[in-house]
């Protein structure tokens, strides 16, 4: 049985494939067991060529979108596919270095308690540019104040969780921004880490920081609606 699966979404990193493959697989030598799940979210470069070159020697498989649907819709794409209980993610541009996974996967897999949902990934020494790092400074301080979800960093790619606890989150565009927030509301325990951060291998980013702007000032209402407005009894059988 397959313990841990990770899911990276890419579209057009053809170039970061190589790379990123190679320093997962180091960072997970020591597992008796893994799988690195793929998904080319609509690209139009060589990226599942790319991935599909490496399929041959790494416990590796690929979905692909015909067209792209985002971040989140990638990562739900692949954690339905996961055959493992636990899952990683990370960037597909190599901003997120693969030797920090450990530190994401070990808690969760050493959990005992059945309590640990979600461990998330906190950048430190980010290598982005001055206004995409003012921009986000900005994003993580009105988030935490609506939400109050104890993280400096929700956009950090690099996060660990059990499957089921993440499927069982309503799901919706850009809820990869949330999970704290997310995972707190259904009850399960969160564990933050620090984590290197490093500059991109290749190609370019895919959002600008206007997207980014409008698509989290609109999701950042609808989490905080989900998260008053979750339903607080739970029901019980009887004689239980």
């Amino acid at each position: 049985m397959t313990s841990l699966s990770i899911v990276i979404p890419m579209r057009n990193e053809a170039g970061n494939v190589a790379p990123l493959i190679a320093g997962i697989a180091e960072a997970c030598a020591a597992l008796p067991d893994y799988e690195i799940i793929v998904v080319d979210d609509g690209s139009t470069d060589g990226t599942a060529a790319a991935v599909g070159a490496l399929a041959a020697t790494h416990p590796l498989r690929l979905i692909r979108h015909p067209t792209s649907g985002g971040q989140s819709a990638a990562v739900h794409s692949g954690v339905l596919a996961a055959r493992g209980p636990v899952i990683c993610t990370l960037d597909g541009d190599g901003q997120n270095p693969p030797a920090e996974l450990p530190k994401l996967y070990a808690p969760l897999l050493a959990d005992d308690t059945g309590s640990l949902g979600l461990v998330a990934g906190q950048r430190v020494g980010r290598q982005d540019t001055l206004s995409k790092r003012l921009g986000s400074r900005f994003a993580n301080w009105l988030r935490r104040r609506l939400l109050r979800d104890g993280t400096r960093d929700t956009g950090c790619g690099l996060k660990g969780f059990r499957r089921d606890a993440f499927l069982a989150l309503p799901y919706f565009d850009h809820m990869h921004r949330y999970l704290p927030a997310l995972f707190k509301r259904d009850g399960w325990r969160v564990k933050l880490v620090d984590v290197a951060h490093a500059e991109r291998h290749a190609g370019r980013s895919n959002y600008s920081n206007l997207q980014r702007a409008w698509v989290g000032l609109y999701d950042l209402i609808g989490v905080a609606w989900l998260i008053r407005r979750r339903k607080k009894v739970q029901a019980e059988e009887p004689g239980g």
